[in-house]
């Protein structure tokens, strides 16, 4: 029991690291309708940005640096690609955005090289212990960070002009342009909130248990791109449910690999697809998805 417990409490804390990512995907989805295949290229390029800036402004505020830097290039790319590609079809768009990121890994990975970098975060290697239970006291604050950060967005979302915005833009665009949204502002802040989040998410996906940022970081953003289709492209509330959902089968799988050894090696990483593959085949367009939705 006391194994599964452990097992348990990582699995939330590391999907809400993958609701970090999963919003992303949403948020850009709902702006611009396409799914955002440079995702990863976005997670590595904050993780970056904030390794590199700390050796001269510390810790918080290379952390800083890298949240604006993705955000920044999040904001570069919907005015140099996706903007100028508005109107087309949107496989068209989606087919852009995965040679977007093939091209921005392979500089970041030409950058980074061999090298495994260490955040330096205040949490180092300590230890939780909580009756039986001992876990990584950064899976506590990463629990912390990302229900902190997927509130204030909720609330945002829900109560702001620009939530409002947002969500008029998500349900008819050209209804939403003529009532005076501005598609442009609304979608690149988008992409600019989705750099964001992936930045805060490259730094728990790179701190203790795990060796630091390498130049295959990245890569975990395809680990949260099922829960995004699990919860629904279209859908925030899925986003979370989607990343709990991902991070708990992940975590379970790779604690009870010895048990699923039938299943060969990498179980754990393998079980979120297979979820996502079940899921699909009930429901078509995710668990909180719009069934009607269409769009690739």
């Amino acid at each position: 029991m006391t194994t599964f417990l452990e097992l348990l409490l990582v699995g939330v804390s590391l999907g809400s690291v993958y609701a970090l990512i999963a919003l992303g995907f949403v948020i850009i989805f709902k702006s611009t309708e396409v799914v955002n295949f440079a995702h990863a290229s976005l997670l590595l390029a904050g993780g970056y940005f904030a390794v590199v800036a700390q050796d001269t402004v510390g810790f918080w505020g290379g952390l800083l640096v890298g949240i604006a830097g993705a955000a920044a290039l999040g904001v570069a790319l919907e005015y140099l690609v996706i903007r100028r590609y508005r109107g087309h079809d949107h496989s068209v768009l989606a087919i852009v955005t995965i040679g977007v990121d093939i091209f921005l890994l392979t500089e970041l990975a030409r950058r980074i090289g061999p090298r495994i970098f260490s955040y330096g975060d205040p949490w180092g290697n300590q230890m939780v212990t909580i009756g039986s239970l001992t876990v990584p006291q950064t899976r506590f604050a990463a629990l912390v960070t990302a229900a902190a950060l997927i509130g204030l967005f909720l609330l945002a979302f829900r109560y702001t002009s620009w939530g409002v915005a947002m969500r008029a833009a998500a349900e008819n665009r050209e209804t939403a342009a003529l009532m005076g949204v501005r598609l442009g502002v609304v979608s690149a802040s988008a992409w600019a909130v989705a750099g964001a989040l992936a930045a805060v998410a490259a730094l728990f996906l790179s701190i203790f248990p795990t060796a630091g940022l390498d130049r295959d970081t990245g890569e975990v953003a395809l680990k949260a791109f099922p829960a995004a289709i699990i919860g629904g492209l279209d859908s925030t509330t899925g986003a979370l449910v989607g990343g709990l959902i991902v991070g708990i089968t992940e975590a379970m799988a790779t604690g009870y690999s010895s048990e699923l050894s039938f299943m060969g090696n990498g179980v754990g990483e393998m079980a979120p697809y297979l979820v996502m593959i079940l899921v699909l085949l009930a429901r078509p367009a995710g668990l909180f998805g719009t069934r009607e939705l269409s769009r690739v």
